[in-house]
């Protein structure tokens, strides 16, 4: 199943998305359910496909306005320098585990909506990754049973606003203004393409290849992302694992390429689809 959150003319929404066609979830579910986060927590999804059997759609792509997959996920992971290529070009060392940082849930955009370069900086970065959904939560989960924990697979942009990024050790601020990062268009259910599968993901900026890359290329495997991570917290269902951009990043090519005002930038996940957004400059503070 592809399954999205979206607004209408009536308010937020879920659904389900087959094709052109969108199936309000929201609607259907009402008293189990009110958003694609709650139907996690719920364990409901294995309803829908019985539930829509024979039904009409509700509205096409067209009428609707896509929101990120999760909206308030109750924690957004996001590892770090996860790719050799993006390591090397940044001269950083290898490392024997992880670095993750947290984004917040206002720092993000769904599929085809404006990613915000803050007035405070030109140096507006994009990052093309595979994230995946927590279904089932979990405290210290092994390697061996981490996938059994995931619920779906969706596509993500990590903009960065690299010069606040770097200005010290700590990434939090550069990757936390509101509407820098993207997240959709919808999320793909476990069955349909499963976690385990070698995944290719392809950034590109005004149609031109930035970023490829296959997910068997990571440094720390989704598994042994969520295994780390479910040791100092307890994953809970609907938290999202942003598992790490390759090499290719405007900071490191020479000279420098930041997006821009009128710019449109894709990140494409084989079995998962494109997720699309143009880059808006902030008029004022």
């Amino acid at each position: 199943m592809k399954l999205i959150s979206f607004f209408h003319q009536s308010g937020p929404s879920f659904g389900l998305v087959d094709g052109d066609k969108v199936f309000d979830l929201g609607v259907r579910m009402q008293g189990v359910c009110a958003s694609l986060e709650q139907a996690i927590q719920s364990d409901v999804l294995d309803r829908f496909p019985a539930m829509l059997k024979g039904a009409t759609a509700d509205y096409t792509q067209d009428e609707i306005v896509f929101a990120p997959v999760l909206p308030n996920p109750p924690r957004i992971f996001c590892a770090g320098l996860n790719y050799l290529a993006h390591r090397r070009e940044g001269n950083r060392p290898d490392t024997e585990v992880p670095a993750f940082f947290l984004r917040l849930p206002e720092s993000q955009v769904g599929h085809l909506r404006p990613m915000v370069c803050p007035v405070e900086s030109d140096q507006f970065d994009f990052e093309g990754e595979i994230a995946v959904i927590i279904g089932k939560g979990g405290r210290r989960i092994a390697t061996e049973q981490a996938f059994d924990h995931v619920v779906g697979t969706t596509c993500y942009n990590d903009g960065s606003v690299r010069d606040w990024q770097l200005a010290t050790s700590q990434w939090l601020p550069g990757k936390n203004f509101p509407s820098t990062g993207a997240f959709g268009p919808w999320m793909v259910t476990a069955d349909e393409l499963p976690p385990s599968q070698t995944t290719t993901l392809v950034t590109r900026l005004n149609g031109e290849e930035m970023q490829r890359t296959t997910t068997d290329l990571l440094t720390f495997s989704i598994p042994e992302l969520i295994s780390h991570i479910s040791a100092f917290t307890a994953l809970r269902p609907g938290d999202v694992i942003v598992t790490g951009t390759p090499g290719g990043v405007g900071l490191r090519r020479t000279p420098p390429l930041f997006m821009k005002d009128g710019d449109v930038v894709e990140v494409e996940v084989e079995g998962v689809g494109v997720l699309r957004n143009p880059v808006v400059k902030e008029k004022s503070r």
